[in-house]
């Protein structure tokens, strides 16, 4: 999604030194990852998601497969971005909807057999593993058909749904597009609910309705367009609350903490091991760091060369301290590396929360 902004000047006394406001140079470089491997004739459509569950398990999600023109523009590089936004806007065929590639971009799984769950949507919207569940179910947000999907890690069983297929609704069993999903130590999920509705939506364990919090409007603890959630180490609920073009904490029972301002439509937020806020603002693109008492530590751009994104949806960060960002505009995934001789380190995301052993 693209939206047009007027940015007004903004006074940042509240949040960081100027200095932290300018973005500074990229640490990392991208590097070539991910082998194409659709049809002739078709390529990547747009890329919402992407869950690294190990160096060599790498989800991603994209919203069907792309018709390419014929013949084949001599600009394609095997994303459709690469000859012009108007491609993406061609009907897709929702093929391998849901992928799994190792660190070296080979493809490992594909799961065509979920593929029917995202006809007459606009396909997955992100993707996730909760850190505290040892079989490593895989949660997948389904945002059209207002719903969240809980496959087997292996991909074989739809073990169980939220929301109803189709059912708008704001009550304690439907989802108005809902967007995103984090999860606390005692195996508690937080719904971002995110387009439609304007609220964090909180079950137990088990899959029952606990609580919500949030109405639409542009005051503390209200949202406009719920777009990411996270958690950090204390039980903290990060919230993007993008239209508003903001960061809002929360306890665990929804009781507002904190705001953080100066950002310019947050897609996504990511919790490192040692409690880096990562978020990814997107007009224009950049990966902002703060802390988590919201200072704004570092920012790069990713606006402009070979690297650009239209807009980095979801992200992810391996054990070797490379990045993946997911791409929903220019329809592809990318992989960065540190820099070679990077001097400071604090620059660079740390290591992911790390999951739990896998039962399976």
């Amino acid at each position: 999604m693209i939206r047009i902004v007027t940015v007004a000047i903004l006074s940042f006394s509240f949040f960081a030194p100027l200095s932290a406001q300018e973005p500074g140079p990229d640490p990392y470089n991208v590097v070539d990852w991910m082998k194409p491997f659709s049809q002739e004739g078709f390529a990547w459509g747009s890329h919402p998601g992407v869950f690294i569950e190990s160096d060599d398990r790498i989800f991603v999600v994209q919203r069907g497969e792309i018709p390419l023109p014929d013949p084949v523009p001599p600009e394609f590089e095997n994303w459709v971005g690469s000859i012009g936004m108007s491609a993406l806007r061609e009907t897709p065929v929702f093929r391998n909807c849901i992928f799994i590639v190792d660190s070296r971009g080979n493809l490992v799984e594909t799961w065509t057999q979920w593929d029917y769950l995202f006809e007459n949507t606009n396909g997955p919207h992100k993707i996730r593993i909760s850190p505290y569940d040892p079989e490593r179910r895989v949660w997948v947000i389904n945002e059209r058909r207002h719903q969240i999907h809980v496959f087997s890690n292996d991909g074989e069983e739809l073990l169980m749904e939220f929301g109803v297929a189709y059912e708008e609704g704001a009550d304690e069993r439907h989802f108005g597009a809902p967007q995103d999903v984090a999860f606390l130590p005692d195996g508690s999920a937080l719904v971002a609910d995110g387009i439609i509705n304007s609220r964090v939506v909180k079950f137990d364990s088990s899959g029952n309705y606990v609580t919500a919090w949030g109405t639409r409007g542009d005051q503390e603890g209200q949202f406009n367009g719920v777009h990411a959630v996270a958690t950090d180490a204390n039980g903290r609920v990060y919230v993007a609350d993008r239209n508003n073009d903001r960061v809002q904490i929360f306890d665990s029972s929804g009781v507002h903490l904190d705001t953080w301002g100066g950002l310019s439509f947050p897609n996504d937020i990511l919790i490192t091991v040692d409690q880096e806020v990562w978020v990814a603002d997107n007009q224009p693109p950049q990966m902002v760091k703060f802390d988590t008492d919201g200072n704004r530590l570092y920012s790069w751009m990713l606006n402009s060369g070979p690297h650009r994104f239209g807009e980095v949806h979801e992200f992810a960060i391996d054990s070797q301290g490379a990045w993946y960002g997911a791409d929903n505009v220019l329809g592809r995934s990318q992989k960065f590396v540190p820099k070679p001789g990077w001097a400071d380190r604090s620059l660079l995301m740390s290591q992911p929360v790390p999951l739990m052993e896998n039962g399976r």
